[in-house]
């Protein structure tokens, strides 16, 4: 038999299959959890107005509410803002008899904290924060949230005893996390560098490769470097910048594009810390004269992460940059990377076409690898035969045969592709196009039956035409193959729970009309069902990041892109030798929402914020 279970508040059924009666007993006793986890309408308008928590009047319009839009009262007096989330926490708490937690400037042990994963704790409000040898009790926003429940019953093998609590008492936990974090690395860093005051009894005199070796496997050493890895990774951070200065030696993170300082370290750990990394990356221990290059490899949590390591002599010692490149980083969306509406049709038309190019271009960091890897990954069937040349290889993906190019032996982009031609391609990636050469040899390869992905250093979509005639492309031959110019740059996520509502002023509104089109960002909203067909900017929320401690309210990053198609219009004037402005403006007239555009609609989303879009949009 078959038993239907309906999510009250989500309204979303799904159904369980059982085929013996202990099975259905248990299925039951589930759905009896999950039914009284809430209180009933009757219930919660008994307790409501007994306790004189809302006026009746208020009471009476809220029921109104809830029937016409067939809600929950709950959901009728939240909306109507006569009670808060938290307001009615505490009156399931009370009702329910669910015991009510308060973690605000509670200090959690991170051995239970760390019961549950970062990722999951934000995703689902959920904490753990008391531990006995049989149960483990978790604070929670939402205790019908079954499935975080049941994650994490399987994953910590206890009872799990949920116990409701507050939004401020969330947010406190959470950052916990990153508190606890620094805490527990930044006493390892301590203890250990104190053990290196030995290994600096020596400095100022030349050094043997042999002592430095034994100096870069000393055990202090081994375990600073390897807790600044650790601590990288599990931070997210995209960079590691390690700056020997006259008193002491600066680490910073790059996370989500911006540097932080992480942490800093005394003066004599500077060149054990860079022997340790020469050693891991296989480089001269030796050479403190000329930059070098190389890379290193380490898994923690099962996560392969490629460090790409890069030494640099400067007055105060070696600064080094760890560039962190997570490998097997597949099953990206090109939804959930950012692209919507008529900027997802318009590539996937593109991708639908088995010659031509389509080109990602922008700065350094601005995700173009991370496009083309998605596009990849889609277009990865049993049916093709994929060919990549790249500088470094980033990921590391299946069926498809990656090649990384090595500029000292003479094997570049271009000599490259030449050999990728003979190997009987369908599609073929070209990490960057550099020069003249590899730019004409993607186009004939593309006139030649296949489909080449690439990217370009540019700052718009309109400007890769540009740039590609300064190559010395053919206008003819390159109207002929670009299939579309992808525009992007990444912004950063603005946090859920920190985050504050306001609507845009006149002014604002005035001053944003100079440089986009607002009346079709609201059509595109429109379009796309995400505002009401009468909406307009004097009703749609946007918001601001309200940095607490140490977070700046972003997590995360999102693109903004521009796609620009080739269309007949486009090609006469790329013939014509239109500008870039020229080309953007044909563009614009054809439908095409501008990267600046793109983030006032994720922004009006509250993905992000309209300062973090002007942010990265005038850099």
């Amino acid at each position: 038999m078959c038993i239907e279970r309906y999510v009250f508040r989500r309204r979303i059924r799904y159904t369980t299959c059982v085929r013996t009666a202990e099975e259905e007993r248990q299925v039951c006793r589930v759905l009896l959890f999950f039914i009284y986890m809430r209180i009933q309408d009757e219930q919660l308008k008994r307790f409501v107005s007994d306790a004189g928590l809302v006026p009746k009047k208020d009471l009476a319009a809220a029921q109104k509410v809830a029937k016409e839009e067939k809600r929950t009262l709950a959901e009728a007096l939240i909306a109507g803002g006569y009670m808060t989330e938290d307001d009615l926490r505490r009156v399931e708490s009370y009702v329910l008899g669910i015991p009510f937690v308060s973690l605000k400037d509670e200090k959690i042990d991170f051995d239970i904290l760390s019961l549950i994963p970062e990722p999951v704790a934000r995703n689902h409000n959920i904490i753990a924060f008391k531990k006995s040898d049989t149960a483990l009790e978790v604070a929670m926003l939402d205790t019908a949230d079954l499935p975080a429940i049941d994650f994490i019953k399987k994953k910590v093998g206890l009872k799990i005893l949920p116990r409701l609590t507050d939004t401020e008492s969330m947010r406190w936990a959470l950052q916990q996390y990153q508190k606890t974090l620094k805490d527990e690395f930044g006493d390892i860093i301590a203890k250990e560098s104190s053990a290196l005051k030995v290994l600096a009894e020596g400095d100022g005199e030349e050094v043997s490769e042999e002592d430095l070796k034994k100096m870069a496997e000393d055990l202090p050493v081994v375990r600073i470097v390897d807790t600044l890895l650790r601590h990288a990774i599990i931070q997210g951070a995209s960079d590691i910048h390690i700056e020997p200065m006259e008193e002491e030696v600066l680490v910073r993170y790059r996370i989500d594009g911006i540097l932080h300082d992480a942490m800093t370290l005394p003066k004599h750990a500077g060149p054990t810390i860079a022997a340790r990394i020469k050693v891991l990356s296989n480089l001269k221990l030796d050479e403190k004269r000329l930059p070098q290059d190389g890379r290193f490899k380490m898994e923690m949590d099962g996560q392969k992460v490629s460090f790409r390591v890069s030494v640099l002599p400067i007055f105060f010692g070696e600064k080094i940059v760890m560039r962190l490149l997570r490998e097997n980083r597949s099953g990206f969306s090109l939804e959930g990377i950012g692209f919507h509406g008529s900027t997802l049709e318009r590539l996937q038309d593109a991708m639908k076409q088995t010659t031509g190019i389509i080109l990602v271009t922008g700065p350094t960091g601005s995700g173009k690898t991370t496009t083309l890897y998605t596009i990849l990954d889609l277009l990865n069937t049993p049916e093709v035969n994929i060919s990549t040349i790249e500088d470094p290889i980033e990921y590391q993906m299946p069926r498809i045969n990656q090649t990384q190019v090595k500029a000292d032996i003479g094997f570049t982009f271009a000599t490259g592709l030449r050999s990728l031609m003979r190997q009987d391609p369908d599609i073929i990636m070209v990490g960057e196009i550099r020069d003249q050469e590899t730019a004409n040899l993607a186009i004939n390869a593309a006139l030649t039956g296949h489909l080449v992905l690439a990217t370009v250093h540019t700052n718009s979509a309109a400007g890769t035409v540009a740039r590609l005639v300064d190559m010395g492309v053919e206008s003819f031959l390159m109207v002929s193959t670009l299939r579309v110019a992808i525009g992007q740059r990444l912004v950063r996520r603005v946090r859920e729970d920190m985050r504050e509502p306001y609507t845009l002023t006149a002014n604002q509104r005035a001053e944003l009309s100079k440089h986009a089109d607002l009346d079709r960002v609201l059509e595109t909203l429109r379009e796309e069902n995400i505002i009401k067909p009468n909406a307009s900017w004097n009703s749609i929320p946007f918001y601001h990041a309200v940095p607490q401690g140490n977070e700046d309210g972003y997590k995360g990053r999102i693109g903004i892109h521009e796609v620009l198609p080739v269309s007949s219009a486009m090609k006469e004037m790329v013939m014509a030798n239109a500008t870039a402005d020229q080309i953007e403006e044909q563009a614009r007239k054809e439908g095409m929402l501008t990267m600046l555009e793109d983030g006032i609609y994720k922004a009006a989303r509250g993905l992000t914020t309209i300062e973090e879009v002007l942010r990265v949009i005038n850099e």
